[in-house]
Protein backbone atom coordinates (compact mmCIF):
# COMPACT_ATOMS: atom_id res chain seq x y z
CA UNK A 1 0.00 0.00 0.00
CA UNK A 2 1.58 3.49 -1.04
CA UNK A 3 0.97 6.56 1.39
CA UNK A 4 -0.91 9.68 -0.40
CA UNK A 5 1.45 12.34 -1.22
CA UNK A 6 4.81 13.41 -2.05
CA UNK A 7 7.43 11.32 -2.26
CA UNK A 8 9.80 11.67 0.80
CA UNK A 9 13.25 12.48 -1.14
CA UNK A 10 11.56 15.01 -2.89
CA UNK A 11 10.47 17.31 0.16
CA UNK A 12 12.47 19.90 1.22
CA UNK A 13 13.07 20.00 4.41
CA UNK A 14 13.27 16.18 5.66
CA UNK A 15 15.32 14.32 7.43
CA UNK A 16 17.10 11.29 6.45
CA UNK A 17 14.18 8.53 7.70
CA UNK A 18 11.44 11.38 7.08
CA UNK A 19 10.95 13.32 10.01
CA UNK A 20 10.73 16.61 9.77
CA UNK A 21 13.33 18.99 11.35
CA UNK A 22 12.57 20.92 14.93
CA UNK A 23 10.35 23.90 13.92
CA UNK A 24 9.33 23.14 10.41
CA UNK A 25 6.22 22.23 8.67
CA UNK A 26 5.24 18.26 7.54
CA UNK A 27 3.79 18.17 4.10
CA UNK A 28 0.89 17.81 3.02
CA UNK A 29 -0.59 14.66 2.48
CA UNK A 30 -3.55 13.45 0.79
CA UNK A 31 -7.50 13.62 2.63
CA UNK A 32 -8.20 9.92 3.16
CA UNK A 33 -11.30 10.16 5.84
CA UNK A 34 -14.90 11.25 5.11
CA UNK A 35 -17.89 9.56 4.12
CA UNK A 36 -17.87 7.32 0.87
CA UNK A 37 -21.53 8.26 -0.62
CA UNK A 38 -24.10 10.56 1.13
CA UNK A 39 -26.25 9.19 4.10
CA UNK A 40 -30.16 9.01 3.95
CA UNK A 41 -32.15 11.47 5.91
CA UNK A 42 -34.41 9.92 8.33
CA UNK A 43 -37.72 10.76 8.20
CA UNK A 44 -40.08 12.81 10.80
CA UNK A 45 -43.20 11.55 9.83
CA UNK A 46 -44.85 10.18 12.97
CA UNK A 47 -46.08 6.45 12.32
CA UNK A 48 -50.15 5.95 12.17
CA UNK A 49 -49.82 3.37 15.24
CA UNK A 50 -48.35 6.54 17.16
CA UNK A 51 -51.18 9.02 16.02
CA UNK A 52 -53.99 6.58 16.66
CA UNK A 53 -52.42 5.78 20.37
CA UNK A 54 -52.48 9.54 21.28
CA UNK A 55 -55.86 10.20 19.66
CA UNK A 56 -56.98 7.21 22.26
CA UNK A 57 -55.42 8.80 24.93
CA UNK A 58 -56.97 12.29 24.11
CA UNK A 59 -60.23 10.90 23.65
CA UNK A 60 -60.38 8.84 26.77
CA UNK A 61 -59.23 12.40 28.82
CA UNK A 62 -61.52 14.07 27.55
CA UNK A 63 -64.41 11.59 28.39
CA UNK A 64 -62.84 10.91 31.87
CA UNK A 65 -63.65 14.88 32.48
CA UNK A 66 -67.14 14.92 30.46
CA UNK A 67 -68.21 11.93 32.78
CA UNK A 68 -66.81 13.71 35.65
CA UNK A 69 -68.35 17.38 34.43
CA UNK A 70 -71.65 15.59 34.56
CA UNK A 71 -71.11 13.19 37.58
CA UNK A 72 -72.36 10.23 35.51
CA UNK A 73 -69.45 8.42 37.90
CA UNK A 74 -72.17 5.88 39.89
Amino acid sequence: MTTPGPEPDEVPGLEKGGSVSPGDTPPDAGQTSGLSHPQPIPTKVIPAVALALIGALVLGVAAFFLLRAFDLFG
